[in-house]
C-alpha cells in the first residue's frame, strides 16, 4: 500500500472518530461521571408553568418586598407587611445546583414575618430558594438565588 497525504488524512479522521466515540461511550456509561438532570419530572413541571408565572406576577404586586440576609442562626428572610403569617401555608425549598443530595424542603413556618432557615441545613456556596405559599386563596410563588 502506498502512503500519501490521502491516506494519512483518511486514517487521521478515521482515528479522530474513534477517540470521540470512545470518548462518549466512557461518558455514558462510567458511574464516577454523574449528570444531574435539573429536575427529574421536567415534562410535568412545563405544563404547570403558567400557574407559576401567575404565582410570580402575585408576588410582584405586594406593595413590600421580601429582604433575606445572613445571620449567625441562618438565613433570615423577611416577607412584607401584607402577608400575615397565620393565615400563610405553605413550603420552602432549597436547591443546590452543584450537588442534588444537598436539596432539601421545609413547612413554611413564620415567626411573625420573619422565615429562618437553619444553619445546619445549609453549606456554604450558592443556593436556590423557592417559596410556594397561599394566603387567602391566592398563591404566591418566590424565587432567589442566594450565596450563603
Amino acid at each position: 500500500m502506498k502512503w500519501n497525504w490521502g491516506t494519512g488524512i483518511v486514517v487521521g479522521m478515521v482515528a479522530f472518530m474513534a477517540f470521540i466515540l470512545y470518548m462518549v461511550i466512557t461518558m455514558s456509561t462510567n458511574k464516577k461521571f454523574s449528570y444531574d438532570l435539573v429536575t427529574e419530572e421536567y415534562y410535568a413541571k412545563e405544563m404547570a408553568y403558567q400557574t407559576e408565572i401567575d404565582a410570580e406576577t402575585n408576588i410582584n404586586d405586594l406593595s413590600g418586598q421580601f429582604e433575606g440576609k445572613k445571620t449567625k442562626d441562618g438565613w433570615l428572610l423577611t416577607f412584607p407587611n401584607e402577608i400575615e403569617a397565620s393565615k400563610v401555608k405553605g413550603k420552602v425549598f432549597l436547591y443546590r445546583p452543584s450537588n442534588q443530595k444537598l436539596d432539601f424542603d421545609l413547612p413554611l413556618v413564620l415567626s411573625g414575618s420573619n422565615l429562618l432557615i437553619p444553619d445546619n441545613k445549609l453549606i456554604g456556596g450558592r443556593w436556590n430558594i423557592t417559596i410556594e405559599f397561599e394566603q387567602n386563596g391566592t398563591e404566591y410563588l418566590y424565587k432567589k438565588s442566594i450565596t450563603y
